[in-house]
């Protein structure tokens, strides 16, 4: 009877990481630097699959609704390209990516300060609260999983 149980929770946890995990593994956007004065250049970098086919960064903000298409394979995999601010006005601006297969991979932020405004910041990952949605549930359920295992082995050695 024990080891259905150990195997039955194992089991539990190992279904819930399965449903959960792939919505952490979704595809990401980032864009480096997240801050970058007018005139700057920043790089966008989508996780996109690069035989797919290009991805399109659609690019929206207080004066942009423009689509760019990839122009680089990225270094650590992925499609980039890079994204010339002379002209843009002061604010942020969100870019969502469409892969070349049609799938969407995120979006992220970066915001167009005045020359000499704040210093350049690095790439930022604006999809990270789904991913510790995610990471929390499966920390949950792990715990659950962990406690059920305690209550029933203290339940099988009070009745032994």
């Amino acid at each position: 009877m024990k080891t259905q149980s150990i195997l039955g929770s194992a089991a539990l946890g190992v279904g819930l990481g399965t449903l959960l995990l792939p919505a952490a593994a979704l595809a990401d956007t980032t864009v480096s630097p997240a801050t970058t004065p007018v005139g700057g250049t920043v790089v966008l970098t989508s996780t996109c699959n690069p035989k797919s086919g290009d991805a399109i960064f659609h690019v929206t903000g207080p004066d942009r609704d423009q689509n760019i298409r990839s122009t680089t394979a990225a270094a650590g995999g992925g499609l980039s390209a890079e994204l010339f601010t002379a002209g843009f006005t002061l604010g942020t601006y969100t870019v969502t990516v469409t892969c070349g297969d049609g799938t969407s991979s995120g979006s992220a932020t970066f915001t167009v300060t005045p020359i000499g405004g704040a210093p350049a910041g690095t790439g930022t990952d604006t999809d990270n609260n789904g991913l510790l949605a995610a990471g929390g549930t499966l920390v949950g359920a792990a715990a659950t999983g962990a406690l059920l295992l305690v209550r029933r082995r203290r339940h099988a050695a009070d009745h032994a």
